[in-house]
């Protein structure tokens, strides 16, 4: 498959403030190897090869084991995974689908367990940001690895 349009070159100011909303998530009360794991599964079940390549690569450089990284996908069976980052897990899988009729009490309630009000409000906002560049490179077929070296993630040899 082909890259579509380049959505950064025809929309930059859009992108730049979207960047911006991004990279301000960086200043939020979720951990960095939180944002790395719900940053490769909402991936995973977009379908977006550009996130997943760029969101694993950043993971392993941010130290992640590359052991979990295989069981995001299985996360449910995995014991790899602290109670807190099952909780993030579990919203991140409602919020990337949304059921028909609304997110269930008993995710919310789980998720509550883990997560402070602002600490909630802040992973939800991360999900946000992810669901959106995935629907955007998932649209434009982002070519997987095309912006490695402007994230620094050329160093990480992984290719």
């Amino acid at each position: 498959m082909t890259q579509r349009i380049n959505y950064i070159q025809q929309s930059p100011e859009l992108f730049k403030k979207f960047l911006e909303f991004s990279n301000q998530l960086h200043e939020s009360t979720i951990d960095e190897s939180i944002r790395d794991l719900i940053s490769i599964r909402a991936s995973q079940l977009n379908g977006c090869a550009f996130c997943v390549d760029m969101h694993v690569k950043e993971a392993r450089k941010h130290g992640e084991r590359e052991l979990r990284l295989h069981h995001l996908a299985i996360w449910r069976e995995s014991t790899l995974f602290a109670p807190r980052e099952r909780a993030a897990l579990a919203w991140t899988e409602v919020l990337t689908r949304l059921p028909e009729h609304g997110v269930p009490d008993d995710i919310y309630e789980r998720v509550r367990t883990q997560f402070s009000e602002k600490e909630l409000s802040d992973l939800t906002f991360a999900l946000m940001a992810i669901n959106g560049w995935n629907r955007a490179n998932v649209a434009f077929r982002t070519v997987p690895g095309s912006a490695d070296k402007a994230y620094g993630l050329d160093k990480v040899n992984l290719a």
